[in-house]
C-alpha cells in the first residue's frame, strides 16, 4: 500500500487531503493538521484546520463558505450573543456539537490526537489524522496595530491587517504528538499541501523535530503550489508574502521550501515558471492544483501523484 503523508492546514490543505484519499484510498493517506490557528471561544477547544479535514472527508462541510457544516444552524451561538457572550467566531450547532465531545474528552485527560482519532473513527472517516503536536502552539501575528492572535485577525478582523512578522507561542517547549515523525518517516511521499506556508505549514514546521525529520526526506516531499497564476487560490497569502518581503509568486513560495522539499508541483496555469523553480534546485513538476469542485479531485489527486513519481 503506498504511504502518503500530508502536513496540512486550511481549505486548500483539506481539499489536498480529500483529493489524496479518492485517488488512492484513505487508509493510504495520514493527515498532519496545524494547531496554531486553535482557539477556545466560550470554554469549547475549537481546531479550526483539522476540523476542516474532518468535515471534508466526512462530506459534511459546507464547500460554499469553506468551513463549517453545510446547512447548519446557530440557534445556541444566538442565545450565546443574547446572554452577552462575544460570538465573532461563528460556530453552528452541529459544529458545536462536535466540540462539546472534544472538549470534555480533553478534560478527561485525553490528548488531542486521541481525541482526533476518537472523532474520526466515529464520524467514518478512514484517514488518519493528527495534530501536529498535542502541546498549546498558537500563531500570533505582528502588524501595525500591534500583534494579534491568529483569529483575532483572520475572522474578527478579517485578515485587513498587514502582516509584519509571525509568531508561534508555546513552538520551543511543545512535541511532535504520537506518531507524527513516524508518519513522516515511514512515507512514500511526503506532501506540503496547498495551505499557506506562514499561517498554515509554518506552525507545524515550528515543531521542534518536525522541520527536521522533514529536511531528512527532502528528495520523497513534495510541495504543492497555493498560488496560481500570482493569486492565492483562496485566502490572504498574496498579501502576506508581499508584506514579509517575497515575491506573490509561485516561485516565492518555492523560495520558502528549499530547505525541506526535493520536489515543487505548479499549476497548469503556471507552467512557465518551471525553469524558475528548477534554478531554486527543486525538481519542478506541472499539475492541475485548483479543486474546489468536490468531483473534480479524485482526477487532480490522481494528477499530482503520477506527476511527482
Amino acid at each position: 500500500m503506498t504511504r502518503l503523508t500530508v502536513l496540512c492546514g486550511g481549505l486548500g490543505g483539506s481539499r489536498f487531503v480529500d483529493a489524496l484519499a479518492r485517488a488512492a484510498g484513505p487508509e493510504s493517506v495520514t493527515a498532519i493538521g496545524n494547531v496554531g490557528d486553535d482557539v477556545e471561544p466560550l470554554g469549547l477547544h475549537v481546531s479550526p484546520d483539522l476540523d476542516t479535514v474532518l468535515y471534508t472527508l466526512a462530506g459534511l462541510l459546507d464547500e460554499e463558505r469553506g468551513w463549517g457544516v453545510r446547512d447548519e444552524t446557530t440557534s445556541a451561538l444566538r442565545m450565546a450573543e443574547a446572554l452577552g457572550a462575544e460570538t465573532w467566531l461563528t460556530l453552528g450547532d452541529r459544529d458545536i456539537g462536535l466540540h462539546l465531545v472534544r472538549t470534555a474528552l480533553l478534560r478527561e485527560g485525553r490528548p488531542l490526537s486521541e481525541t482526533f482519532a476518537y472523532l474520526a473513527d466515529r464520524i467514518g472517516v478512514d484517514v488518519r489524522l493528527l495534530p501536529a503536536t498535542d502541546d498549546r502552539l498558537r500563531t500570533f501575528l505582528e502588524t501595525p496595530e500591534g500583534e494579534l492572535d491568529f483569529q483575532t485577525w483572520f475572522v474578527r478582523r478579517r485578515h485587513a491587517d498587514r502582516v509584519l512578522g509571525v509568531r508561534f507561542d508555546g513552538a520551543e517547549a511543545a512535541r511532535p504528538a504520537p506518531g507524527v515523525l513516524d508518519a513522516v518517516a515511514d512515507a512514500d511521499t511526503v506532501f506540503l499541501a496547498p495551505s499557506n506556508p506562514f499561517v498554515s505549514i509554518g506552525p507545524i514546521l515550528a515543531v521542534p523535530g518536525l522541520r527536521e525529520a522533514v529536511a531528512a526526506r527532502r528528495e520523497h516531499v513534495a510541495a504543492v503550489s497555493p498560488i496560481v497564476a500570482g493569486e492565492a487560490v483562496r485566502g490572504p497569502l498574496a498579501g502576506m508574502l508581499s508584506s514579509l518581503g517575497h515575491e506573490p509568486t509561485a516561485v516565492g513560495v518555492a523560495r520558502l521550501y528549499v530547505d525541506v522539499a526535493g520536489t515543487f508541483v505548479l499549476d497548469e496555469g503556471d507552467a512557465a515558471l518551471a525553469p524558475e523553480v528548477e534554478a531554486l534546485g527543486l525538481r519542478a513538476v506541472v499539475a492541475p492544483v485548483v479543486m474546489i469542485d468536490p468531483e473534480m479531485r479524485e482526477d487532480v489527486g490522481r494528477a499530482v501523484l503520477e506527476a511527482v513519481r
